[in-house]
């Protein structure tokens, strides 16, 4: 009698449990019998582990932050300077007219040699390019080929004009950046290139070959400035580039810049400024990437200094069960 019970009420291993059984079928992983790595955070483990993150995250710090300093960057808020003193109190006034000239001339000063290649950035501040009806107002379609535009899904309210369709068609298009800059050194006319400034990735996949503005002109060939305009920014203040300088500007050098000040950022509040900066490995000048490796090397270090003195000052045995709470509790007692 007795081993019958017992057979019936054993599962077994093989998984040859009575069928009405309302027991879950065996196997590893849900009695957790895989193997597995359980690591014992060991006061020698965890002190090398911060000492060793300090190590390699503070030389990384400095190399970072020297990068960075050796990037030359000038930069000109222009927005202010541009409008003429008899308009300063109502700029918007201004840059609305269409018969005034909106020409001016800004000087930029070099104070180290400038390498080339020196790149050429505008910078935006408070223009929200992620605003989420602003990042939809576009149709893929259109831009990807010219069999589809006459495709402007969500274009809306940038979409036709006079019943006919705009191309390209959208928001983000048709809010395009249109300043425009010209320099010159010595008297010394300086072009600007505007070819392979945009992702590789955009022109590519997301911009078809063939696929013709009517309103922009050609932009493989001609604007791939709509190509960089055209991939949102995700804060409000963002620099976007706008070509590229292929001759070294020497220190000391003056740089005559003509700025045509075309573009409205005076009803949103927003500033314009004009950034030439050279580069290193690291990218552009950016303390951020130098100073956080720095704080979390020396966080690290200084907890491993912490948790040393406290295993000098204070050993305890490893595994002490009298540090357990119900042992703490019956010492109280």
């Amino acid at each position: 009698m007795s081993s019958k019970s017992s057979t019936s009420s054993s599962g077994g291993k093989d998984g040859s449990s009575n069928k009405n059984s309302k027991k879950p079928q065996y196997s590893r992983f849900s009695q957790q019998e895989l193997p597995a790595w359980k690591p014992i955070l060991t006061p020698g483990w965890v002190i090398s582990s911060f000492i060793a993150v300090g190590i390699i995250f503070i030389p990384l710090g400095l190399i970072s932050l020297s990068a960075s300093k050796r990037v030359v960057e000038i930069m000109d808020r222009y927005d202010q300077e541009c409008v003429p003193s008899t308009y300063r109190d109502r700029p918007l006034t201004f840059i609305q007219q269409n018969d005034d000239n909106k020409t001016c001339t800004r000087m930029l000063t070099v104070r180290e040699q400038m390498k080339a290649p020196i790149y050429v950035y505008y910078e935006l501040d408070n223009f929200y390019q992620n605003h989420r009806r602003y990042v939809k107002s576009k149709n893929d379609h259109q831009l990807r080929s010219k069999a589809g535009e006459d495709q402007t899904g969500d274009c809306e309210p940038e979409d036709k004009t006079n019943d006919k369709v705009i191309v390209p068609c959208g928001l983000i298009a048709w809010s395009l950046f249109n300043d425009t800059y010209s320099f010159s050194v010595k008297n010394k006319s300086i072009e600007v290139s505007k070819k392979n400034i945009a992702w590789k990735s955009d022109k590519k996949h997301k911009f078809g070959s063939d696929c013709l503005s009517k309103e922009f002109s050609d932009w493989k060939s001609e604007q791939e400035d709509l190509i960089v305009w055209m991939r949102t920014a995700a804060l409000p203040n963002f620099r976007k580039l706008y070509g590229k300088i292929e001759v070294d500007l020497e220190a000391n050098d003056n740089v005559h810049v003509e700025i045509e000040n075309n573009y409205n950022t005076y009803s949103f509040g927003g500033k314009k400024r004009l950034v030439l900066s050279t580069t290193t490995w690291i990218g552009g000048k950016n303390d951020f990437l130098g100073h956080a490796y720095l704080a979390i090397g020396g966080m690290s270090l200084f907890f491993a200094i912490a948790f040393i003195l406290l295993y000098v000052i204070k050993p305890r045995p490893l595994g002490d069960p009298s540090y357990l709470s119900w042992n703490q509790a019956s010492r109280r007692h």
